[in-house]
């Protein structure tokens, strides 16, 4: 017997792990030409490139009718293409009496071979039942949209509500776009849970009303990316009271990046990430939108921010610099520099947004004196205010203290708990490896190291970093919030831009060259 629609949707999104939409939105902006076949073009190598990272795609009809007949056939040629196991939802946004929505119906399903669809719930239950005459297919009810003006009638109080009791009670209004989720919650059951709701990432607060009225219900969320949506606050508010049906569609964010198929998997770890952080139910209510994907490459906006930050505060400078190693370096990088409490709460941040997007799991923050002290404290501060979470930091003295409470080891407790060690860049590894065996003294389990800097480069002696070999000694997880693969990155885009300067297009040769010479191979798994 064949699957239903969100049957089918359940388990793509479970066999590549994955809640990303890819949304198929031929723009004339981005066509060679205004024709049917470049629309199909377009189509057909974003779905070839992103078809491993995809739990649906999601083809806007508007762009291809706009292209008048031709734009139709390629429509059918698109949906056409896009693999048997992967559902294909038609953004038609339709919604009419009934026997004009029976016909949109047939149009959806039969002519262009959709299983999903997109509709309006204003006329009704009537206006909707064409749609579930097919078993095997699905429909997505506009709730609340992710335009700026959607308040203007969504919004619109239509009720009042009681929430809580006795003099803990307040009345809430209740707003059109509940109603909306409470009657399609109602015409789900009817239909057997082939109905979802479209509510816009770009409103947490809205997906998270929602998700209190419909628990089991499937929602699309657009609005990440382009639109600027905050993904771990969607993530949070969607994938709350324990539901897992959320479904993130994101369009010009992957096609128009330099490699869609590097920006879809990069959504996707992303949006993984917001999935366990909403899992470890931390409260994400303040979180600013921490977790951000690649524009086009190997480089995130914030490693790109932090680059023109250290570049800024002379901490990154371009050049020729002799390093202990003998080698002359077209770069160097001294976090010392970092000395305002500013920039100490820039840098802070950048870490800490590094942590997050990692996924790792750690109970506390260890900073190896001297330079580490100040990090970790920092990083701890931080991470507080980004997600409200209160961790607890620790750090250790060159010397044992001989009065007082005594010992190495300053701060929080340490033993039986995963750490993460914070310190600036790893030259040789000799103070992580001290650190090591501090915290392993204490019963301490270290689960990863994060730094600023990762040179990725070979040792004098050694086909192996000084991260690699960290990594392979003790088996931990090393995290940089740049390395020399997004200095490459950084330099690259601003040449590609025409917005790099003579001196800067130097630097890029030169890194190209040293990397060459000194860069390390990724480690084999």
């Amino acid at each position: 017997m064949a699957m239903s629609f969100f049957e089918c949707l359940e388990a793509r999104v479970k066999s590549v792990d994955s809640l990303l939409c890819v949304g198929l939105d031929p723009h004339g902006a981005q066509l060679q030409e205004a024709t049917g076949a470049a629309a199909y073009k377009f189509c057909k190598r974003l779905i070839e490139a992103t078809a491993p990272y995809a739990a649906a795609y999601k083809p806007n009809i508007a762009f291809f009718e706009a292209l008048g007949t031709e734009g139709w056939q390629a429509l059918l040629e698109v949906v056409q293409s896009v693999p048997s196991d992967i559902p294909v939802i038609l953004d038609a946004k339709r919604g009419d009496i009934s026997t004009t929505a029976d016909a949109y119906a047939t149009a959806c399903f039969k002519s262009v071979g959709a299983t999903g669809v997109t509709l309006h719930g204003y006329m009704g239950v009537d206006s909707v039942a064409p749609f579930m005459r097919d078993p095997h297919a699905g429909a997505f009810i506009l709730c609340k949209t992710s335009n700026p003006s959607s308040a203007d009638f969504q919004t619109i109080p239509c009720s009042l509500s009681t929430i809580g009791s006795g003099c803990q009670s307040r009345v809430l209004p209740w707003l059109l776009y509940e109603e909306v989720a409470r009657r399609a919650g109602e015409w789900g059951t009817q239909y057997q849970d082939r109905i979802g709701l479209v509510v816009g990432a770009t409103d947490p607060d809205a997906l998270k009303r929602v998700r209190a009225i419909v628990p089991d219900m499937w929602i699309l969320a657009p609005g990440i990316g382009a639109q600027g949506g905050d993904l771990i606050g969607a993530c949070a508010a969607g994938l709350s009271k324990g539901a897992s049906k959320l479904l993130l569609p994101i369009s010009r964010g992957i096609s128009q990046a330099r490699d869609p198929a590097e920006a879809a998997e990069a959504f996707r770890v992303a949006i993984n990430v917001a999935r366990k952080q909403a899992r470890s139910q931390v409260d994400m209510s303040n979180v600013e939108s921490l977790v951000e994907a690649p524009r086009g490459g190997a480089l995130k906006s914030f490693q790109s921010d932090f680059i023109r930050f250290a570049l800024d505060s002379e901490v990154l400078l371009l050049g020729s610099f002799t390093l202990k190693s003998g080698r002359v370096s077209p770069y160097f990088f001294n976090a010392g520099k970092f000395t305002s409490g500013l920039a100490l709460k820039k840098l802070s941040h950048f870490y800490a947004r590094t942590l997050l997007e990692s996924g790792l799991v750690f109970d506390v923050l260890f900073g190896p004196a001297y330079k580490g002290i100040t990090l970790a404290s920092a990083v701890a501060v931080a991470l507080g205010e980004l997600t409200g979470r209160d961790v607890p930091f620790a750090y250790d003295r060159k010397e044992a203290k001989d009065h007082g409470e005594g010992g190495r080891l300053v701060g929080a407790a340490l033993s039986g708990k995963r750490v993460v060690i914070v310190d600036d860049v790893i030259t040789a590894g000799t103070a992580i490896r001290e650190s090591m065996q501090l915290l392993t003294s204490v019963q301490a389990e270290v689960v990863g190291v994060a730094l600023a800097l990762d040179r990725q480069e070979r040792g004098t002696d050694s086909p192996l970093s000084a991260v690699q070999s960290v990594e392979q000694q003790y088996g931990v997880q090393v995290l940089s919030v740049v390395g020399l693969r997004e200095l490459l990155e950084f330099f690259m885009e601003k040449a590609g831009n025409g917005k790099a300067g003579d001196g800067e297009k130097e630097a890029l040769e030169a890194i190209r060259e040293y990397r060459a010479q000194y860069g390390v191979a990724p480690l084999q798994a």
